[in-house]
């Protein structure tokens, strides 16, 4: 079922303690049980598992349980041991772990959704479960009657969601690329604002209520920080990966971010660094250098008998470029730019070689990660994607020490 990994190699970078096999299709969701050595993962081929460390150092599954519709993702409450499993079928169907994680009984099915649900959480506060689905939809439930409290409708499949259990207020990620505020009440709710920045899906969500930081991740392989807090619309970009941002983690203690996305990269942001806002790209007719006209500047191109050129943008400055005055290429980290990006030839003379230092560090999941979820408190990290295999790491070389309090043992 499961290989140990017995290599602990002392460079900073992800130790991966375990690999837990045995799913027959991608594994959607995977999370590590609080001082317990333990995970628990649901799959498309509609089991859920907890799997808990045995003496032999291997995880093997101390509950195996088969629903009726593949699992599409999990909400699991560690104090109340309650966890709620979405599925392809749009229930949710709650269950009860036994303290000694070897027994779950079923206690109640939520018709939440018409079609696959894509995220969920649960709040004990109110005892309500917020949830996404393809059906276009956010709907919060009460868990006590199990009755619908509301629903509100999107143009696009709802992907991703993140929950602020103080204020009630839900977070939701679309297909379109925006990201929806709303503000939930009982029998009714009220839209706050749309957040519009990514140019593509929104793949995860991460909503830190101490600093009030929302954080996305989206197919546009880019990530932006929202200072909601601040009210003052600021944000930050960070471009690093090389494929679709599919899982966050904000970690308070150190202010770093992680970050994984579909390729297997692994992402951890230094966010406790004074960081600049990338400028908004600016349009003109001709370059804002050299003053040549670009293609569709006809006029100037008819007045000066020349050929259009195709227009850029410095990431710099923001400035309409054309290639020939932008022919350079530069990293900026600063403005989250960890990999070299077009620059125009005045701002890349400005950049200093101590400009470039990383802010970020880049790591090998070696594996499509789907889905990420991390335990602070001892640095591990457990990974899961579509090659149906779920990683356990060990994170403290690269988020700090600070973190670890050491592993527990069963």
């Amino acid at each position: 079922m499961a290989a140990e990994i017995h290599s602990r190699p002392q460079t900073a970078r992800p130790v991966l303690l375990n690999k837990i096999e045995g799913h027959s299709d991608a594994v959607n969701a995977a999370v590590l049980i609080p001082k317990e050595d333990g995970v628990i993962t649901v799959s498309e081929d509609r089991t859920i598992r907890v799997w808990l460390k045995r003496d032999s150092g291997q995880y093997w599954p101390s509950i195996y349980h088969t629903v009726s519709s593949p699992c599409s993702s999990m909400s699991y409450h560690h104090d109340s041991r309650r966890i709620f499993i979405g599925q392809e079928n749009g229930a949710v169907v709650e269950f009860l772990i036994s303290e000694d994680f070897n027994k779950m009984n079923h206690v109640k099915t939520y018709p939440a959704h018409q079609n696959r649900v894509s995220d969920m959480v649960f709040s004990l506060e109110s005892e309500w479960l917020v949830s996404t689905g393809h059906d276009k939809s956010v709907s919060w439930m009460c868990t006590q009657s199990g009755s619908m409290l509301g629903r509100h409708y999107f143009n696009a499949w709802a992907s991703c969601l993140q929950y602020d259990h103080d204020t009630q207020h839900a977070f939701v990620g679309d297909y379109s690329g925006q990201i929806t505020l709303l503000k939930l009440e009982k029998q009714t709710y009220s839209t706050i604002t749309t957040l519009k920045g990514h140019e593509g899906s929104i793949g995860a969500l991460w909503w830190d209520p101490v600093q009030k930081l929302l954080f996305s991740g989206a197919s546009d392989h880019s990530i932006i920080m929202w200072d909601i807090g601040g009210r003052k619309g600021r944000t930050l970009l960070l471009q690093g990966h090389h494929e679709r941002v599919q899982s966050l983690r904000y970690l308070q203690l150190t202010r770093q971010l992680v970050s994984c996305s579909a390729d297997g990269g692994m992402a951890v942001w230094n966010m406790d660094t004074q960081r600049e806002e990338a400028p908004q790209w600016l349009e003109s007719d001709s370059c804002q250098m050299c003053e040549q006209p670009f293609f569709w500047n006809l006029k100037q191109m008819w007045d000066t008998k020349t050929l259009g050129l195709r227009q850029h943008h410095c990431r710099k400055c923001g400035k309409a470029v054309c290639g020939k005055c932008s022919s350079k290429r530069s990293t900026f980290p600063i403005m989250g730019f960890e990999f070299p990006v077009r620059v125009c030839d005045t701002c890349f003379d400005t950049i200093k070689e101590e400009d470039r230092t990383p802010l970020a560090s880049f790591h090998e999941g070696k594996h499509n990660i789907a889905h990420m979820d991390m335990d602070p408190s001892r640095g591990l990290m457990v990974t899961c994607g579509s090659d149906r295999v779920s990683k356990i790491w060990d994170m403290t070389q690269v988020v700090g020490c600070s973190l670890a309090t050491g592993f527990s043992s069963r």
